[in-house]
């Protein structure tokens, strides 16, 4: 799943590449090639699961009953094949990484799955969502360091709540729909206008997190500058969805977050170079 990647991949190489710009100032590009790997991979697996543990719900929801496991364009044989092949691919990415990440790979298989299962047994599978994404940044400095960090902890608290946060939002489209079948989240539970209020505290909270990774990281001028446009996307993201219009969710989920992610790698990137990465 490349394209839904764009949300924690970016991320991934903040982590990594400030952790190696903090060690020796050098790029590893096989280190990052791994990383890209993993990440994909297990990517791959939650959409995977998510895809064959919810196909009796995505067939009573007219936004997701065109998903190829409800419409029969992919076969549930296939897709647990799939699954598993990038499962396996994931494993041997983080085993490659080192013992550290191959021991815990298990648990970050676990959180991105026990997503799929939350809207069951839980009003707040958004912070499962959250949880998930903390893996992301945190293990890709773990892949580089061996160990763990605050500026890894903060990253991976910042990308956690800036999905979940987001999830709210998109979560509000099924409200009707995750009601009558018995589908809990936020949204369901305590109603779209909430979930929007919840939602930008939480992006907030996303904020305040990527201002600690920068000053834990000794990030200079270029990431507070990406970071204040980074801000400014996170408004407009809540401007353009409204209680009573959810005609722009996609544009806010996909466009506006893609811009989010894509963009605060960029600046991110451009400010280790200036400051010495591959020198």
């Amino acid at each position: 799943m490349i394209e839904h990647s764009v949300f924690a991949l970016p991320f991934a190489y903040i982590a990594a590449l400030t952790a190696m710009w903090e060690q020796t100032r050098t790029v590893h590009w096989w280190q990052l090639a791994l990383i890209t790997v993993a990440m994909v991979s297990a990517r791959t697996v939650a959409m995977g699961a998510n895809r064959i543990l919810d196909r009796h719900y995505d067939a009573l929801n007219p936004r997701t009953a065109r998903r190829e496991l409800v419409t029969g364009e992919l076969s549930l044989a296939a897709a647990i094949t799939g699954t598993g092949i990038a499962l396996a691919v994931f494993l041997l990415s983080a085993a490659a990484l080192g013992w550290k990440c191959f021991v815990l790979s298990p648990i970050a298989i676990f959180v991105l799955v026990l997503y799929s299962y939350g809207k069951r047994f839980t009003d707040y599978p958004q912070a499962l969502l959250a949880l998930a994404q903390f893996v992301a940044p945190v293990g890709a400095w773990l892949a580089v360091t061996g160990d763990f960090d605050w500026a890894a902890t903060a990253l991976g608290f910042a990308v956690g709540t800036w999905i979940g946060g987001f999830d709210l939002i998109y979560a509000c489209q099924d409200v009707a729909i995750d009601r009558e079948h018995g589908i809990r989240s936020v949204p369901a539970r305590y109603g779209v206008r909430t979930a929007l209020v919840a939602s930008a505290i939480v992006h907030v909270l996303t904020f305040v997190a990527f201002v600690w990774f920068g000053a834990a990281a000794g990030l200079g001028g270029l990431w507070w500058v990406g970071l204040s446009l980074m801000g400014l996307v996170l408004i407009y993201e809540h401007v353009i969805v409204r209680p009573d219009d959810l005609r722009r969710v996609n544009r806010a989920f996909f466009t506006a977050n893609g811009v989010i992610g894509v963009g605060l790698f960029v600046f991110a990137l451009g400010d280790l170079l200036a400051n010495g990465l591959g020198r």
